[in-house]
């Protein structure tokens, strides 16, 4: 049987060819398309029973209708997230879903820190003047961490990680969730309402999923408490924060800096080369005229460990599927279990 995956990455192919390979042996080919999944591309997934989908395509109601009809039975999402997908018109269906339950926390929580202190430090304005041997130090002063406070919006596994660096650091803790984690608490982490720590942290960085409740969890009311020399950072999902209100926020000369790896309108832009097309997304142009601001594109994930980590995942999601298993990781049950 062949099985058929989007949005593959360079260099993720061969970490899932692999992948596949250690599970199915010889037994199932494994195709890998750079191109994403979504109304215009479902036909070419007819007559495979397995995709293998990214967070960047697009799986709503319409998507999953036309995989159904083309015979598709599983879908295995490599990634943590899914709101790319509709469940509900999956399980209708008899569409079964998995996702990665987990992979390297440290992938995510290290880049977050790779923002927050590229931004503190002007490492990209510094890094751009030496280029053209320029080695002023104007506009270039950052400040110390130590001592100040960092505040984690979500303590998971990655957030937690987050925050053990943080303490590294030497800085004080404050934490946000709807559950305090053990672990956290050892590293002496305060938790309190969000309102407080966005009023009290030098340093805000978001780890939450995206669900309902926490869409634009980051809005022009949660800018207003913030300091005006503070630093937000965003590896997690662009829609938690309201890309309008951090706009109005830069725009007042409020935030030291700003690293954003997300951005809620990314879909059909991060992950593809633009550079010689028009930048039609009018508030992703005004992010990058801001100096103070970091943009990029969806990596943090992106190291040798998590892909492998999320690749193997996926492969034994679709060796769960064949044999009719459930685990962690599945969505929406095989319709014969």
């Amino acid at each position: 049987m062949e099985i058929i995956a989007y949005g593959v990455l360079a260099d993720e192919e061969p970490l899932l060819h692999d992948a596949f390979a250690r599970e199915f042996g010889d037994r199932h080919e494994l195709r890998c398309l750079r191109l994403f999944l979504n109304r215009d591309t479902a036909p070419t997934a007819a007559g495979h029973e397995v995709v293998l989908s990214s967070v960047n395509d697009t799986l709503d109601a319409n998507v999953l209708h036309a995989l159904a009809k083309g015979g598709t039975r599983m879908i295995a999402q490599r990634s943590t997230g899914y709101n790319n997908i509709d469940l509900t018109a999956a399980e209708a269906l008899g569409v079964s879903v998995a996702r990665v339950s987990f992979y390297s926390p440290y992938s995510v929580a290290e880049f977050a820190w790779a923002l927050a202190l590229a931004v503190d430090r002007r490492i990209v304005r510094a890094a751009h003047r030496t280029r053209e041997f320029d080695f002023r130090l104007d506009g270039l002063m950052g400040r110390d961490l130590r001592g100040r406070t960092a505040g984690v919006v979500g303590t998971g596994k990655i957030g937690a990680a987050f925050a053990r660096i943080a303490h590294g650091f030497g800085m004080r803790l404050l934490g946000w969730d709807v559950a305090e984690n053990p672990d956290c608490l050892a590293l002496g982490m305060k938790y309190v309402e969000r309102e407080r720590l966005f009023a009290e942290a030098d340093l805000v960085s978001l780890h939450v999923p995206l669900l309902e409740d926490t869409h634009h969890l980051v809005d022009a009311r949660m800018f207003a408490l913030m300091k005006d020399d503070a630093i937000l950072v965003n590896s997690s999902r662009g829609g938690l924060v309201d890309t309008d209100a951090l706009l109005e926020t830069l725009r007042a000369g409020r935030l030291s800096g700003v690293g954003l790896d997300v951005y809620e309108e990314e879909a059909g832009v991060f992950f593809l080369d633009k550079s010689l097309e028009v930048m039609t997304d009018e508030r992703l142009a005004r992010l990058m005229t801001f100096n103070n601001v970091l943009v990029t594109s969806h990596q943090a994930y992106f190291t040798r460990d998590a892909v492998g980590q999320i690749a193997e995942t996926t492969a034994a999601n679709v060796m769960n599927y064949f044999a009719g298993r459930t685990s962690d990781s599945t969505l929406v049950r095989p319709s014969a279990a």
